[in-house]
């Protein structure tokens, strides 16, 4: 009986990883199509095909990439900003991003960015306190008082904040910023596939932004 003790704990170790491996793999996929069915008839791509709404967020990302070089979805979330606030398919627009550390600001440089394109600063109201999406979209109701917004993102990340805002009763849609492809782009849709879990865990377990604080009255 000894003998074969070893090949039985074998077993049943490679049980419990194939049982938990499933559970994971099941979990991915219940979150990820709840979050697709969610946002289906709420993303735009044509920005002469987009409702007015008074009120984008636009979500925040690091500007520069960890060699030096300018961050794609950076760049590209700034262009549609700008190409909605040209088309006058949004008034005010909030940016939202960490602000954690004293070197590292997101909302100032997309401010600065959105000014240097030609948007008038009194259009740009920013968040400091956007650390993830599920802050900065519970922050727009909380703190900006806003309950109609157009968010501002590549279309994966904008499927997640579209399932956040329908939670936090936002009638919300999104506008799609380009998209990156490449090496990139399949490390990213590898994160999102967790966060989108982590967003129902979110929820499941009551958590709540990192920072509230004072409202602001957005005209």
């Amino acid at each position: 009986m000894k003998v074969f003790q070893p090949l039985l704990t074998f077993k049943a170790g490679w049980k419990i990883i194939l049982s938990l491996a499933i559970m994971i793999f099941t979990a991915i996929f219940i979150c990820d199509r709840k979050i697709k069915r969610n946002a289906e008839g709420k993303i735009y791509t044509d920005v002469n095909k987009i409702p007015f709404h008074k009120t984008g967020i636009l979500l925040g990302t690091a500007k520069f990439l960890s060699n030096g070089n300018l961050n794609p979805y950076y760049i590209y979330r700034i262009n549609a900003a700008v190409d909605l606030l040209r088309h006058q398919k949004i008034k005010y627009i909030i940016v939202s991003g960490d602000n954690g550390r004293n070197d590292y600001n997101e909302p100032d440089l997309m401010r600065t960015d959105l000014i240097q394109a030609g948007i008038d600063s009194t259009l740009i109201y920013e968040d400091f306190a956007g650390f993830r999406t599920f802050d900065s979209i519970v922050r727009l109701r909380e703190i900006f008082g806003q309950h109609d917004v157009t968010i501002i993102s590549q279309p994966f990340h904008n499927e997640r904040a579209l399932y956040i805002a329908s939670k936090e009763n936002i009638n919300a849609i999104a506008f799609n910023a380009k998209d990156v492809a490449g090496t990139w782009g399949l490390k990213t849709q590898i994160r999102e596939k967790l966060a989108r879990v982590k967003v129902f865990s979110d929820y499941i377990f009551g958590k709540s932004p990192k920072y509230l604080g004072k409202p602001v009255t957005i005209e």
